[in-house]
């Protein structure tokens, strides 16, 4: 039996995410050696991460639009080298500024490169697989988060964090370059019958960007995802200085995050599977609601058990929401401006990620914990949650779907 290539892509995907975005989730375990070996603010260490959401976000929409032309390999290609060359820099700055510009500059560019046109051409190759599929993607991101990070604390630990960086940015190189090669268009029969089970009408096929733009429903979704990415921001990026600060070992701290990171990677499957049966629409908000409780639940946790438990709560809740964005995107927006669509909507959740970093590290500067910032990003998951119900459901039309796919 011949192998379907959108199950090679899909497994590229997987790897390239990994590594791809695991280089920007994963900065969190650099904060406190850094601080503490530089002499630097984690409010100004935190910045580096808000500049490289940024931007990932004003590249989102360039990624996409590239994808939408060029095709997935080309930017995937681009977008591997400029991550290598970020942190191979980054890791030799001496000074606060001239990070924050390499890093803030050229890795978050580079996670977009990955993060768009890798779910784009997932969701273009799949019809009646579309969300497992694009979640097992996105699962790639978890496993960054699950295998980067702590590799990167151990490397600090028996190294330093300048090591560490430059590690990754070689291992990002030697990875990301090769696999972007076996990347591939979707062919014409299989993108023509993925159009035709997103059910896209004569008036939508036709519609252009800008079009797509203006429309109540991009918005709903735009302004839902960077609700959800400003609400669980904040505490991914300073769960390992949170468990440090509950008394929690340095190396221990570190796998806390690789548990949420193990829970968003099974919360991206299950919710996946949950999508196709049950719908994007419900499922998202059953995983938004999921997640406004579960960090409001890190408030009273304080000893490693009930940390690693709130953690996987957490992880599972923004990780099944996470690959839905685009998985609605394709289903309500023409194949065609897949890329472009939901490369605005990205851009736009990247200003949330921007914000949850630099409010929490300055929470902690001026008063010494992090309490404030669970009740915040709380606060807001529930805003996403209300505005997610004013997506309306999808109907598919009745067509015949090749069963390869």
């Amino acid at each position: 039996m011949k192998l379907f290539y959108g199950w090679v892509i899909v497994a590229v995907g997987i790897v390239v995410g990994c590594i791809g975005m695991g280089g920007l989730m994963s900065f969190g375990v650099f904060l406190q050696p850094m601080s503490d070996s530089l002499g630097w603010s984690r409010a100004g260490i935190s910045t580096a991460s808000t500049l490289a959401f940024l931007s990932m976000g004003v590249g989102g929409f360039l990624w996409g639009w590239m994808f939408d032309r060029y095709g997935a390999r080309a930017v995937v290609f681009l977008g591997g080298t400029l991550q290598g060359i970020g942190l191979v820099v980054a890791s030799q700055a001496d000074s606060l500024p001239v990070f924050l510009a390499v890093y803030g500059t050229a890795v978050g560019l580079a996670a977009g490169a990955v993060y768009v046109p890798l779910t784009a051409a997932t969701a273009s190759w799949f019809t009646r697989h579309r969300s497992l599929a694009v979640s097992l993607v996105s699962a790639g991101l978890a496993l960054g988060t699950t295998i980067v990070a702590p590799l990167a604390r151990w490397l600090i630990v028996n190294h330093d964090w300048r090591y560490a960086m430059f590690t990754l940015g070689m291992i990002a190189w030697v990875v990301i370059l090769p696999l972007a090669l076996l990347l591939r268009r979707a062919p014409v029969a299989v993108a023509t019958a993925a159009a035709g089970h997103a059910g896209s009408d004569a008036g939508r096929a036709t519609m252009t960007v800008q079009q797509a733009l203006k429309t109540p429903l991009f918005w709903s979704l735009a302004l839902a995802n960077f609700a959800c990415c400003a609400a669980h921001s904040g505490p991914i990026f300073h769960m390992v200085s949170y468990a440090a600060a509950c008394g929690v070992a340095p190396l221990t701290a570190a796998t806390v995050l690789g548990a949420a990171g193990i829970a968003a990677l099974s919360g991206r499957i299950i919710c996946g599977l949950m999508a196709d049966r049950l719908g994007a629409k419900r499922t998202l908000v059953g995983c938004l609601a999921l997640q406004a409780v579960a960090i409001a639940l890190y408030l009273p946790a304080r000893d490693i058990n009930s940390l690693y438990a709130v953690s996987m709560l957490f992880g599972f809740s923004y990780g099944g929401a996470m690959p839905l964005y685009a998985i609605l995107v394709r289903e309500h927006f023409p194949a065609r401006i897949m890329g472009s669509v939901f490369g605005v909507v990205a851009s736009i959740s990247t200003f949330g990620m921007a914000l949850g970093p630099p409010l929490g590290g300055w929470l902690f500067d001026h008063y010494g914990g992090y309490g404030w910032l669970y009740v915040a990003s709380s606060a807001v998951g529930g805003a996403a949650v209300v505005i997610a119900l004013t997506v309306r459901p999808h109907r598919r039309a009745l067509v015949a779907v090749p069963a390869a796919t």
